[in-house]
């Protein structure tokens, strides 16, 4: 059941699609791109990352995915001659030994010449981490070596908020489900502003993920998001966008 996966890895044909984040208060100024992985069947066609991933954990390859996403993702940043910010995702169900796990993304990162202070790591999937020390470990060897972490999907699971205190994030993203139509939802919108109010406390940047429409936008940057993604700005792409629209409240 895994054979074409196995095929796919040994293959490297693992792409990076890109995904702007922009400031907030000026959709046009674009901060950073997201690396988002796809994959590519033997016919050209896209893979989705959650059925490689799926697939990957029932045949033991996790570790050989994550670190594949992780290099593709350094790969396609330099050959697109990406100048902003880089967020790679990783899973911390995969690496199992920070210092062995993740060496060779570091080395990867120094030999293209990507300065270490404009690459953030982002956390997906945190609810499945065995243990918070494991965690931390993970992000300390990060930290160590100069990048910058980010704590994805924030409110989508409940451990979000001890998350927040054990793994003292550079970058929050709210969660998409929390975001979509939190203009019109007083519940959503009780949950963000408190999340928000925490992470200028603490002096954290938050990004809000999946902002679709313009009520959307306009109620993140008056309760004070410091950046957005989502389609109302730009879809994902192969070729990493260069330019975004300014959009006014």
């Amino acid at each position: 059941m895994s054979g074409w996966l196995v095929d796919m890895l040994a293959e490297s044909r693992l792409t990076s699609f890109f995904q702007p984040i922009v400031h907030a208060q000026d959709t046009s100024l674009i901060f950073a791109h997201e690396a988002l992985m796809r994959g590519r069947d033997r016919d050209g066609a896209l893979v989705s990352p959650a059925r490689m991933f799926d697939t990957a954990r029932e045949a033991d390859l996790l570790f050989q995915l994550d670190l594949a996403a992780r290099t593709t993702a350094i790969r396609e940043a330099v050959r697109h001659q990406l100048r902003t910010h880089l967020f790679i995702n990783f899973t911390p169900t995969a690496i199992y030994d920070p210092a062995f796990c993740l060496r060779s993304t570091v080395a990867a990162i120094h030999e293209a010449g990507i300065p270490a202070e404009h690459v953030v790591f982002e956390i997906i999937e945190s609810d499945r981490a065995a243990n918070a020390e494991h965690l931390r470990a993970i992000v300390d060897f990060y930290r160590n070596a100069g990048f910058k972490v980010a704590l994805d999907d924030l409110g989508a699971g409940y451990s979000s908020l001890n998350l927040i205190h054990q793994l003292r994030p550079e970058y929050m993203k709210l969660d998409m489900e929390l975001v979509r139509g939190v203009h019109a939802d007083p519940y959503k919108a009780s949950i963000v502003q408190k999340l928000l109010e925490i992470a200028s406390q603490l002096g954290i940047q938050t990004v809000a993920e999946g902002i679709e429409t313009p009520e959307e936008l306009s109620w993140v940057r008056r309760h004070g998001v410091d950046f957005v993604q989502g389609y109302l700005i730009a879809k994902p792409s192969g070729v990493p966008a260069v330019v975004t629209p300014r959009l006014n409240d």
